[in-house]
């Protein structure tokens, strides 16, 4: 097959990893990649949002199959567009991909069909948005209804911090289009997880647990991120849990999906609070988590291929994935600065003394090549993941091949991992 991944970051290093191995995978494509997926696929200088020229490249070079990481072509309609082409695509169509691309549109679908999540307003107008927090009180989250690179969202611990969300969102525009419409939500407490499933638009197949870092610094401090590290499985996520995640949240969205003639396909990812009223719903996004695919991919045992193709066709009612019981963990080195501002263009050394590309891999998230040198060309830049018989000696191996990279315009935090090995 050919197969074109679409993205340039770790999640896509993480899946042209994976997928480079299938034996099924006759030519690899990646648009536009990075210094590290360029070892693993054809880099293509064309960016993720332009769907017209994926388009016309997929067809010129009779692609069999377009694997689309990033949400923004798939909220901009990509797959739609590619299926109108002949071409077979992994990924929601955009009318699906409002699960992520409208959250107020997800909130209302949960509550019209009794997915368990956050008690919650829609608003236009920040008097009533006010009125509405003032009601609830503190604390109390405020997000941004569309895609705002993930910055749409503010966890109030104040009547007044979330008035000035608000006035930041409605009034001031910070977001743009994102934030005409902001949704308003009550305050979750628990243990986050993250949960995936492939799904086929009528079968959903569940895939593997994992928890992330939001926060820049050590112990959860500092301001949020795209995410620091991750790491897979979820404690929290027994095999009862699991079960009941699908029988009250992930199925139920795929069918009332099917039913409002909006199928669902790809990967469907469910981000969870898990409180004393058992799991619910923070939010859904309509694409592997970043940096919780680069945990994800190393632990799958099965040929990840068959199994994306078979959610972009329509099979997965015959698919029993594989995965291996260790434990995988994912550190990731940024930008001195991020996620404020932060310098492009400095080198990075030693990758090849630390990684080997079977217990310790690092995949690429804000990299080029810049004749023969490796440049950091992000905010997130490297995610260092290892892989060990628990959350333990997976994060040591990580954190032993950080020490061998030299890198000092980079930073990490040093407890990826904390809470899962709290928990043992």
């Amino acid at each position: 097959m050919r197969v074109l991944v679409v993205g340039g970051g770790g999640r896509e290093h993480a899946l042209c990893w994976a997928i480079a191995a299938s034996p099924l995978c006759d030519a690899l494509f990646c648009a536009p990649g990075n210094a590290g997926i360029a070892e693993e696929a054809e880099c293509v200088p064309i960016a993720a949002d332009a769907v017209d020229e994926l388009v016309a490249f997929a067809k010129r070079e009779k692609i069999d199959l377009v694997v689309v990481g990033p949400e923004a072509p798939l909220v901009l309609g990509l797959v739609d567009k590619l299926e109108a082409a002949g071409i077979r695509a992994f990924g929601p169509s955009a009318a699906a991909a409002r699960l992520e691309g409208s959250k107020g549109f997800m909130k209302d679908l949960c509550a019209a069909h009794g997915v368990p999540t956050a008690a919650y307003g829609r608003f236009r107008d920040p008097a009533a948005a006010k009125a509405f927090v003032a009601q609830h009180g503190a604390p109390i989250v405020v997000k941004a209804d569309g895609l705002a690179a993930g910055k749409g969202v503010t966890v109030a611990e104040t009547v007044e911090e979330a008035n000035a969300a608000i006035d930041a969102a409605l009034a001031e525009r910070r977001f743009g289009d994102a934030g005409a419409e902001i949704v308003v939500e009550e305050f979750l407490e628990g243990e986050e997880a993250s949960f995936f499933a492939l799904v086929d638009g009528k079968t959903a197949l569940p895939l593997a647990s994992a928890q992330d870092h939001k926060r820049v610094g050590d112990g959860d401090t500092g301001p949020n991120t795209g995410g620091m590290g991750a790491y897979s499985p979820a404690p929290i996520m027994t095999p009862a849990l699991e079960a009941e995640v699908m029988e009250r949240i992930v199925n139920p969205i795929v069918r009332a999906m099917a039913e409002a003639g909006t199928p669902y396909k790809g990967v469907l990812y469910a981000g969870l609070m898990i409180g004393k009223e058992g799991p619910k719903l923070i939010e859904i996004n309509v694409r592997f988590g970043d940096p919780e695919c680069q945990v994800l991919m190393p632990r799958l045992r099965s040929d990840i291929l068959p199994a994306l193709l078979a959610a972009a066709e329509g099979g997965l009612s015959h698919f029993d994935l594989r995965w291996i019981e260790q434990s995988a963990l994912c550190v990731v080195m940024a930008a001195k600065g991020y996620p404020g501002p932060y310098g492009k263009g400095s080198e990075i050394r030693g990758l090849a003394d630390a990684a080997d590309g079977q217990d310790v891999i690092a995949f690429h998230a804000g990299t080029r090549n810049d004749r023969g040198r490796i440049l950091a060309d992000g905010g997130r830049v490297l995610g260092v993941t290892a892989i060990g018989a628990s959350v333990d000696e997976a994060q040591r191996r990580a954190y032993a091949a950080i020490d061998r990279i030299d890198w000092p315009e980079g930073f990490c935090r040093r407890d990826i991992g904390w809470r899962a090995i709290g928990r043992g």
